[in-house]
C-alpha cells in the first residue's frame, strides 16, 4: 500500500501566462506557493477476489472490470499513461474541496502518478512528476489548463516559474524563491484565505480565455509586466502594502479578460474586503468561484472576516516546502 500527500497551491501573480496558447509564443511568469493543506491518495493492488477488477473511491465509488471504463478522467488517464494493467484500489481524501481554485485537479494527478510509481517500485523526481502530470492532462485528457498547478504540486514551496521560447525545449524553468525568513513570515501573515462556497470546473472557465489567446483577442503583456514588477518588489523585500496594491491591479486586469472570471457576488465580496481594510486580493484559480484571497495586515483580518459573513470557511494559511511526498509505504498490504 502507498499513501501520497500532495499540497495545494496559491498563485500570487501571473496566472494565465502559463497556458501553452500564451507561452508557446510569448514569455510567461508565475509566482506561486504551496500551503499546508493536502490531497491524499491511497493506492494498493487488488487481488482477484471480487466481482470487479478495480475500485476507485472519491466523491463517488466506482467498481469496474476494465480500467478504460473508469469515469474519473484523471484516474483513467494516469492508469493508461503508466500502463497499469493489474487490479487496483484507489482512495482519494483531501483537506479542501475540489473545483475551488487551489489546483486540486492537478494535485490529484500528481499524487496519483506518485502513488502508481511507488507501486511499481519507482521513485520519480519532482521534475518528472510535473512533466508527467502536464502530459496526462494536456495530451491524454485534453484539459484546458495551464502548467503551474502540476509544477507547484510536484515541487512545493514558493517558486518562480518562467515560461516561453527562451526557456529551451522544455519551455519552462522553475526556481525557488528565496526570501529572508522574517520577510517570508510577514508575507504569510498577510494572507487571508476564505471559501466562497461556489465551485466550478476550471477548464470550462479557462476554455474561453484560451480560445481568445489563440485568436489573438487576449493580450497578457500587461499581466506579465505586473508579475515582473511583483518579482522586483519581492526581490527587494519591499513594503507589503505595495505588493497588496499590485495584487489589486492584477485582479482587476484578470477579471476583465472574460465575463466568466467573476460575477456580481464575487465582485461584492471583493469590494467589501477592500472596504474592511485589505490592500488587495484575488479569486484563486481560473475564476468563477472557489477560494478568495485577501492581502491585509493581520490586525485587520478580524475586521474583514466580520464584514464577510457570506464566506463559509476561513482556512488557516501556512506555506509548505515539501511538495509531493510518499508518506506511507508497506509491501505487506
Amino acid at each position: 500500500m502507498i499513501i501520497t500527500r500532495t499540497p495545494f497551491r496559491l498563485s500570487f501573480f501571473g496566472g494565465g501566462t502559463d497556458y501553452p496558447a500564451w507561452y508557446s509564443r510569448n514569455e510567461g511568469l508565475v509566482i506561486a506557493t504551496t500551503f499546508s493543506q493536502y490531497c491524499y491518495i491511497t493506492c494498493r493492488r487488488l487481488q482477484p477476489f471480487f466481482d470487479y477488477k478495480s475500485r476507485v473511491v472519491y466523491s463517488k465509488m466506482e467498481t469496474v472490470h476494465e480500467h478504460k471504463d473508469i469515469e474519473h478522467p484523471a484516474v483513467r488517464g494516469c492508469l493508461e499513461y503508466l500502463n497499469m494493467t493489474s487490479g487496483l484500489e484507489v482512495h482519494h481524501d483531501a483537506d479542501l474541496p475540489a473545483k475551488s481554485g487551489i489546483g486540486s485537479s492537478s494535485t490529484f494527478t500528481v499524487g496519483l502518478l506518485h502513488a502508481l510509481h511507488g507501486l511499481k517500485h519507482e521513485m520519480p523526481t519532482k521534475p518528472q512528476l510535473a512533466d508527467e502530470a502536464i502530459e496526462v492532462e494536456h495530451s491524454l485528457l485534453g484539459e484546458s489548463v495551464g502548467i503551474q498547478d502540476q509544477i507547484m504540486a510536484a515541487y512545493g514551496g514558493l517558486q518562480l516559474i518562467e515560461m516561453g521560447p527562451s526557456c529551451g525545449e522544455k519551455k519552462y524553468r522553475v526556481s525557488p524563491f528565496i526570501l529572508p525568513p522574517e520577510y517570508l513570515i510577514n508575507l504569510e501573515k498577510f494572507i487571508l484565505l476564505g471559501f466562497t462556497g461556489l465551485t466550478r470546473f476550471a477548464s470550462e472557465i479557462a476554455g474561453e480565455q484560451i480560445q481568445k489567446m489563440e485568436a489573438g483577442e487576449v493580450n497578457l503583456e500587461e499581466l506579465f509586466s505586473i508579475t515582473k514588477e511583483a518579482l522586483s518588489l519581492l526581490q527587494n523585500n519591499a513594503d507589503l502594502e505595495k505588493l497588496g496594491r499590485l495584487l489589486h491591479q492584477s485582479w482587476l486586469l484578470k477579471r476583465s479578460l472574460t465575463n466568466k472570471v467573476s460575477n456580481h457576488l464575487i465582485d461584492s465580496l471583493y469590494k467589501t474586503g477592500l472596504k474592511a481594510g485589505a490592500f488587495g486580493g484575488k479569486l484563486l484559480g481560473a475564476g468563477g468561484g472557489g477560494f478568495m484571497m485577501f492581502f491585509a495586515p493581520p490586525e485587520r483580518h478580524n475586521r474583514i472576516k466580520e464584514a464577510l459573513p457570506q464566506i463559509r470557511v476561513w482556512v488557516p494559511f501556512r506555506m509548505e516546502t515539501q511538495g509531493a511526498q510518499v508518506v506511507f509505504h508497506n509491501e505487506d498490504y
